[in-house]
């Protein structure tokens, strides 16, 4: 799992496809909101502003179906996508008509299916797991509209998702999509539960990610697919990044490289005066690079972990070694402290510490509810 793997497209084919599925067809009428998005996504895929979260995804599963890869999207609102930022299904105003541009590609091309589910959690994520069972060469996605949602299919996570391949030997690819965030929604609409599937994870039994980029969804998509390893995928999606420019990629990042488990500080920071090193994952991060930026912070580095399984230690190690003199070590969670992954992870980070080092925790309290 922790091989390296090339998951990059040459810009010239994202333009082309970019041009393809972001393009209506002749006399076709979407919403003009709709129409414009789609506009702007033609520009970006062109390279001429930075790609979104949303066209970073649809281009991502746009290679696949050319690499012969047949995509499989099913949840309660996956065609628009909850918060509008999909939009891999468009409707005729006039007509009322669906079109779905992944599968229409090019003729003979593997399928692309993209379909707005049932309000039955066990069962639509029940069926998806059988599906990528016997489909183990197409990229199948169960999307819960929002990451709490999956409490309705915990028996399934627990019983085949986590366990399947150590009980019975059943390989499986799954993804789950699920959004999370602290952004005043409330608390049936805030956490995906990431304690639980941390708590789950073990024997290399799952991949648990937490992107932070457009690129990174794109290449953590291509990921699941490119290399020859069929391990379930739990995605905890953001929602409010999803419109973040700051989250936005240019589009050197989808014609080089790969999924990076861990994202270094990216600012002009002087490494021996950095004292306090800040480990996050998921949004935290941006606030909190806000915050630095506001309190003109030059003595402090942020570290993103955007897999939290396996956990990526030799990446994560090697960014803490670029700190010698840091003295304090920090996990940064928006979950309250019994949720999210500070219990987990803690371990992991003490395995990596320098000599001297100490660990502090900085988040909600402990809370018997997911959020107010």
């Amino acid at each position: 799992m922790d091989a390296p793997v090339e998951t990059a497209y040459p810009a010239p084919d994202l333009t082309r496809l970019g041009a393809k599925i972001f393009t209506p067809p002749a006399g076709f009428a979407p919403h003009p909101i709709v129409a414009k998005m789609l506009a702007t996504r033609v520009e970006m895929a062109a390279g001429k502003q930075p790609l979104d979260w949303g066209t970073a995804e649809n281009l991502a599963y746009a290679t696949l179906i050319e690499q012969g890869h047949p995509v499989r999207i099913s949840g309660e609102d996956c065609g628009r996508g909850t918060f509008s930022h999909r939009h891999a299904v468009i409707h005729d105003q006039n007509t009322g008509d669906s079109y779905t541009a992944l599968a229409h590609l090019y003729d003979g091309q593997p399928s692309a299916r993209i379909i707005d589910s049932i309000l039955s959690e066990a069962a639509v994520l029940g069926f998806e797991y059988g599906y990528s069972t016997s489909e183990p060469q197409g990229l199948t996605i169960w999307e819960a509209q929002f990451g709490d949602f999956a409490n309705g299919a915990q028996v399934v996570i627990d019983q085949f998702i986590a366990s399947g391949e150590v009980k019975w030997g059943r390989l499986n690819g799954l993804t789950m999509m699920l959004p999370h965030g602290y952004e005043g929604q409330g608390p049936e609409h805030s956490s995906a539960r990431v304690e639980r599937f941390m708590q789950l994870a073990a024997d290399a039994n799952m991949q648990i990610v937490q992107p932070t980029t457009a690129s990174q969804i794109f290449h953590v998509l291509r990921r699941q697919m490119v290399r020859p390893l069929r391990k379930p995928l739990v995605i905890f999606t953001p929602k409010s990044l999803l419109r973040n420019k700051d989250a936005a990629s240019p589009i050197a990042k989808f014609t080089k490289g790969g999924f990076q488990t861990v994202i270094g500080d990216k600012s002009e920071l002087k490494a021996d005066k950095v004292k306090r090193i800040i480990a996050c994952s998921g949004r935290v991060y941006y606030d909190l690079v806000k915050k630095r930026a506001e309190k003109g912070s030059d003595d402090v580095a942020i570290i993103r972990v955007e897999q939290l399984y396996p956990f990526p230690h030799k990446a994560f190690g090697a960014e803490l070694k670029k700190y010698p003199h840091a003295t304090e070590i920090v996990w940064c969670q928006d979950e309250p402290q019994n949720q999210g992954a500070w219990f987990f992870v803690q371990h992991y980070i003490h395995e990596n510490m320098l000599p001297g080092q100490k660990l502090g925790y900085a988040g909600r309290p402990a809370s018997a509810s997911p959020a107010v």
